[in-house]
Order: C-alpha cells, then sequence, then structure tokens
C-alpha cells in the first residue's frame, strides 16, 4: 500500500464508519436541536406569561413620576423565588440581583416601543432569560398609556442548560456508540466479503507457481461465487492445455533423442568413409573432388548436429552428469584454442596458477562455444582473460564487432536461436551457446552475454573452484 491508498478491507471499515457517523451526526444533531428549541421555548413561554400576569395584577400606580419606595414596592412584588427583577423608571431604578448594566440595550428600546420583549444573556456566567415589559396605566376613557416604568425580570436556564448539556453528551455517547456499531458491522462485512476474496487470491497465486490443480472454494450463489467458477473452469482448461503442451513437448524430446540416437549408427559408417575421401580428394579431378570435400564437411556438420541434439537431451532428460577433475583452467583454455587451430587468431590473459575441479570434456565445450562464436560473428581482435576471485574462476571471451542488438541479448542462449535467420547451414543449428549455458549450470556456475565499450560482445563464464556449488 502506497501514499493513501487503502485495501479493501480499510476501504469497507471507513465506508461503513463514515456512513455511520454521519447518520449519528444527522439523526442527533437534528434531534438535539429540536429538543433544545422545545426546552428554551418552554421555559421562555412559561417565564413570559408568568411575568404578564404579575404585571397585570399590580396596583395602579399613584402618581408619575414615581417615587423610589413605589419602584422598589413594585419591584418587590414582580421578583418570584431565584428570578430576580429591575424596575427603571428615567435614571431611577430598583431592584436586587439584575443591574441596569445586565439590560441589553436593543432590549431596552424594545421595551420603550410598549413591547414584552425577551432575550438571552448571560449574568456572572450564567445564562439567564431576560424579559422586558413596561408597566401600564389605564385611562379614564377606558384605554391605557404607558406609565414609562420599565419592569425587567431575568429567569435563570441553569436547569435548561443542564437538560442541554445532558441532550448534547447523549448525542456524543449515541455518535461513539455507532461508530462502535459501525466498526463492529464493517467486520463482519469485511469478514464475510473478503474471506472468499482472499481464497481466491491464494488459489490464483498457487496457479501462478505452477500448480494447476489450485482451485478455489465456491459458496453460495453470489457474485463472488461466479467468480470462483470462472476461475475454476479457466484453471481447468489451463490444467488441461499446459498437460497437452507438456505431453507434445515430451514426445518432441524423445522423438529427437530416438533419432539422434538412431543416426549414430550410420553416421559413423558415413564418417568412416569420407575419412577415405577425405585422404583421395586430393587426387580426384575437378568437380570429384570438389563434391567429395563437400560430403566430408556436411557429413561432420551432421555427426556435430546429432552429438548436440544427444546432449541437449540428456540435459532434459536430467541425466547429463559430471566426471570433475582438478585442472589448470590456463592450460584448458591453452588446450582449447591449439586443438581447434585458434591460438594465432586469440590473445589470452591467462595467470597460471589458477585451478578448479571440472569436468574437463564440458569445460572445453564450454570454452570451444565462447571462442567460436566470437571468431564467426566478431571481429578481431578477440581475447580471452582469466581471473580467480573469492573462490571462483571468471573466464571472459570479448571480440571487437558490432556488439549483440538489443532483441538478440534477450534470446542468445536460446535454442535454435540465429541472429541472422538467412545464415548458412555451415554457421551451426544454433545450439551451441545453449550447450555452454547448460554445461555452466551443471558446474553450479552461470553464463552471461553483453556488451562493451566502445563496441564488441563479451561472454563472461564464471565457475566454482571448489566443485559444483
Amino acid at each position: 500500500m502506497t501514499g493513501w491508498a487503502l485495501g479493501l478491507r480499510g476501504r469497507l471499515l471507513l465506508a461503513f464508519a463514515v456512513l455511520g457517523l454521519s447518520t449519528t451526526a444527522l439523526v442527533a444533531g437534528v434531534s438535539y436541536w429540536q429538543a433544545r428549541t422545545v426546552i428554551l421555548q418552554k421555559a421562555q413561554d412559561a417565564a413570559v406569561v408568568s411575568l404578564v400576569d404579575e404585571v397585570s395584577r399590580l396596583a395602579p400606580v399613584r402618581e408619575l413620576p414615581p417615587s423610589q419606595a413605589e419602584l422598589e414596592s413594585i419591584a418587590s412584588a414582580v421578583s418570584e423565588g431565584p428570578d430576580p427583577a429591575l424596575v427603571r423608571y428615567g435614571n431611577l431604578s430598583a431592584g436586587d440581583g439584575l443591574a441596569a448594566v445586565d439590560v441589553p440595550p436593543q432590549l431596552h428600546r424594545a421595551v420603550t416601543e410598549g413591547r414584552v420583549v425577551w432575550q438571552r444573556i448571560s449574568v456572572d456566567g450564567v445564562p439567564v432569560l431576560a424579559i422586558g415589559t413596561e408597566l401600564m396605566a389605564d385611562k379614564r376613557d377606558g384605554g391605557t398609556e404607558p406609565t414609562g416604568i420599565e419592569i425587567y425580570r431575568a429567569h435563570p436556564l441553569a436547569e435548561e442548560q443542564h437538560s442541554i448539556d445532558q441532550l448534547a453528551a447523549l448525542a456524543w455517547s449515541t455518535g461513539a456508540a455507532s461508530l462502535v456499531l459501525a466498526v463492529l458491522l464493517a467486520l463482519l462485512a469485511a469478514r464475510g466479503v473478503l474471506r472468499p476474496v482472499s481464497e481466491l487470491g491464494r488459489a490464483a497465486r498457487r496457479l501462478g507457481e505452477g500448480d494447476l490443480q489450485s482451485r478455489a472454494t465456491v459458496r453460495g450463489g453470489d457474485e463472488l461465487a461466479g467468480v470462483a467458477q470462472i476461475f475454476n473452469q479457466t484453471a481447468e482448461r489451463l490444467e488441461r492445455q499446459v498437460g497437452e503442451l507438456r505431453r507434445m513437448e515430451a514426445d518432441a524430446r524423445r522423438f529427437v533423442a530416438d533419432v539422434s540416437h538412431e543416426l549414430r549408427t550410420p553416421l559413423a559408417a558415413m564418417t568412416a568413409v569420407t575419412d577415405v575421401l577425405d585422404e583421395e580428394s586430393a587426387k580426384l579431378p575437378g568437380d570429384a573432388g570438389k563434391a567429395a570435400r563437400l560430403v566430408s564437411q556436411e557429413t561432420q556438420n551432421l555427426a556435430q548436429l546429432v552429438e548436440d541434439l544427444i546432449e541437449i537431451s540428456r540435459f532434459d532428460a536430467g541425466t547429463a552428469a559430471l566426471t570433475v577433475d582438478d585442472l589448470d583452467i590456463a592450460a584448458a583454455v591453452r588446450a582449447t584454442l591449439r586443438s581447434r587451430g585458434w591460438t594465432d587468431r586469440v590473445s589470452t590473459d591467462l595467470p597460471d596458477g589458477v585451478t578448479a575441479r571440472l569436468d574437463p570434456r564440458r569445460l572445453d565445450v564450454v570454452l570451444a562455444n565462447m571462442v567460436g562464436n566470437a571468431l564467426r560473428h566478431g571481429a578481431p581482435p578477440v581475447t580471452v582473460e582469466l581471473r580467480a576471485t573469492n573462490g571462483w574462476v571468471v573466464v571472459t571471451v570479448a571480440d571487437h564487432g558490432p556488439g549483440l542488438a538489443p532483441t538478440v541479448l534477450d534470446h542468445v542462449f536460446d535454442r535454435f536461436y540465429k541472429a541472422d535467420s538467412a545464415r548458412s547451414r555451415s554457421d551451426g543449428a544454433g545450439l551451441g551457446l545453449a550447450i555452454a549455458l547448460e554445461n555452466a549450470k551443471l558446474h553450479g556456475g552461470t553464463l552471461v552475454a553483453g556488451n562493451r565499450e566502445p563496441h564488441g560482445a563479451v561472454f563472461t563464464l564464471v565457475l566454482p573452484q571448489d566443485g559444483v556449488s
């Protein structure tokens, strides 16, 4: 997982958590707001009605402007339990627990306009409902007129605030419980969804690793079960097809091995005849001599091809074996070059004293293919270098030709591969480097191909000094 990427389990958990929190927040928020409004509205209506009733029962004002004593009498009459009152007339005021500075200016202006008004304010850090009205006096004609006496009363909202706080705590608790429930539901859903997905993933991994009998367990009839059924059907078809391909490959290899062994006997007779022709070809006139030499060369090529095919069949069958001996690697390289007449065409850097336990015949095959490939497809000078490091023998063969194209590098050790499909049959069947690689692996080593600067191909053989690694 990189960056903000989440797996399927994480996305399910996140989706359920967001859904649970969103739903809870919406429901709890709406419920909280409605309950809060109802609680405050109920307290507000009761307090306003109570003040209006008490003001309506006050004795008429005897004279204006009223005296301080009369204002105090009115304040005492409208004070109710914990609800302090304030009575104002001009610069005069009376009351206990509510000061003139506690009355908001906008509330004062609304009261002077003859309205009954209320506003939630804070007095000494306590939320209260401030209610204001103007005392009216009866007129002789039966109407009323304002007296200019302002009456204010503060109704504490501590109990209502406590109820609201309880509602908020309940909303938070509900949200937390909803989150826990959402996570639990997400885990259950993830388990139900991811279990078949994980099983399908494990089955696909085993199939990718070569277990063609790997199958997924089909449960139920939902979409995941359908995917598992499709996977099983695909795996069955793949198993049948791969089995058929393996059978055909085994038949082909067996056919090549059988034909190669069958060709050995007639080729031995042909080789004996061509040896005689080689001795007599110089005495044969014109075209007869050329034909004799051509037959001899083609017979040698065919014999080499048969030997290569037999060697490949041994590797495929797992019967190729090593006959190791203590070798002087420098001497072995010189012997390979000398036996093929390449000594004058190849420059060497072969320090003495480098030894290893290797199969002499197979080492000769590897070296011959490496040097022969450089001589045929590279350009002089061709160099062979020998090094020993950390228990390994390293033989490098390089040329100064155009090098190996990227497309060739990927297939240079493939069987029957030729970089130039138009090459003549005398260049070989494309098995030499494949056999060389198999021989290197048989020793526990490696053979790699590459290019070097500024130009030229290079083949590097690495083999263990102390026997098969």
